[in-house]
């Protein structure tokens, strides 16, 4: 093999390029100091496109399918370099692939909260995720404004950009909907359409547009969202003062099943309050009322018997009488006895049958000592009233 045959043996005869990252959107053919044989293969694939770049200015750009690098299918190339060796020369041109499928992996949120004005809360922070897909549509801008001689741009090096775009975009595309806050859920597809198209309009420029746009959540900060959860528990409650009711009822069934003391007082208790508040104040005696029937009570023959506690239960005022003062307790000393204790009317027996005389000793309670029956003035009174003693027959 001759010098030239080796020589020729190096030149590059076969470029193509088989993605296996699934982020990168530009990769650059590895020439190194080897040369592009003319007559080479070029194969583009599907969702793939072929971008020539000769000392520094593009060349040519191919769409997928195969190609023989010939100056007959290259006449940008032809135009930028004379050729020496009748077109028959190797050229030294950098091979760009660009990836033109979709990039749906990526991610977009608000780390600050967004700050609308709604007509029913007032002033109002959100904050909104989702995702969008993105593709290449010119291969040529893309590669003049964003990879330029990156031999491997990726997603991760134009995601930020993206998303700082997508929520500068997020703002007014809310405000312009003029959807209240409670309803965003239901605009959510609208909004996200007005976003992508709004971003479209910019990202043409570089090559590339957001073929899907998606909002997943728009959300309120935690503190306003347990407000309006207890907004939705009152909702649910529906009137409060049956929902109390409610309440006492289940509080008496649980204390019931407590065979306890503690739970019997606090079921009769609940079950008394219960009733009161079930029969309203309509069904509540006047005090009127009570005052014209108690006479016909007391007129009753039998007065001295007491009428049925649920009857007596159902009339009585709120407030209970006070209790019956306590009788007084005396004591006689009388032939070295203690006898008693008597009342007063006790006492009025004693002198009669001439137990109690006026030098009888007499004692209750808060005296200091026995007392001669004539040096206390309760007993001293008895006397007058009481009969003397029968003469002897």
């Amino acid at each position: 093999m001759g010098i030239f045959d080796k020589i020729r043996g190096e030149f590059i005869d076969i470029i193509e390029w088989t993605d296996d990252s699934r982020d990168t959107i530009v990769w650059r053919f590895p020439r190194y100091d080897n040369e592009i044989k003319m007559g080479a293969k070029l194969t583009v694939r599907e969702s793939q496109a072929a971008v020539f770049v000769n000392e520094g200015q593009v060349a040519d750009a191919y769409p997928p399918g195969m190609y023989t690098l010939q100056t007959q299918n290259m006449p940008i190339m032809s135009t930028l370099k004379g050729w020496k060796y009748g077109f028959n020369s190797p050229f030294k041109a950098e091979v760009y692939f660009v990836n033109t499928r979709q990039f749906t992996d990526l991610k977009w949120g608000t780390q600050n909260p967004v700050i609308l004005r709604d007509a029913e809360f007032g002033m109002v922070r959100l904050r909104a995720f989702g995702g969008y897909a993105v593709r290449v549509v010119e291969p040529v801008a893309l590669l003049k404004e964003l990879a330029g001689t990156d031999p491997q741009f990726r997603t991760e090096e134009v995601s930020d950009y993206l998303r700082s775009m997508v929520i500068s975009k997020l703002g007014p595309a809310i405000a312009a909907a003029q959807v209240p806050m409670l309803d965003l859920v239901t605009q959510q597809d609208q909004i996200a359409g007005k976003i992508s198209n709004a971003l479209n309009l910019e990202l043409r420029e570089v090559g590339i547009e957001i073929s899907k746009f998606m909002i997943e959540n728009i959300s309120v900060p935690p503190e306003v969202e347990a407000a309006m959860d207890k907004r939705t528990q009152m909702g649910v409650v529906g009137d409060l003062d049956q929902y109390t009711k409610f309440q006492s009822a289940n509080a008496i069934e649980a204390a019931a099943n407590n065979q306890g003391g503690a739970g019997e007082g606090l079921g009769i208790g609940l079950g008394m309050a219960l009733g009161q508040r079930a029969a309203g104040p309509q069904q509540q005696p006047a005090p009127q009322q009570y005052q014209q029937q108690a006479p016909q009570q007391y007129q009753q023959p039998q007065y001295q018997q007491a009428p049925p506690q649920p009857q007596y239960q159902q009339q009585a005022p709120p407030q209970m009488p006070p209790p019956l003062p306590q009788s007084e307790q005396w004591f006689i000393g009388a032939n070295g006895q203690q006898l008693g204790p008597f009342d007063r009317a006790g006492l009025g027996q004693q002198i009669s049958s001439g137990t109690l005389a006026q030098d009888t000793l007499v004692w209750k309670a808060g005296m200091a000592q026995w007392t001669p029956a004539a040096q206390v003035p309760e007993v001293s009174a008895l006397f007058g009233a009481a009969p003397p003693p029968l003469p002897p027959s």
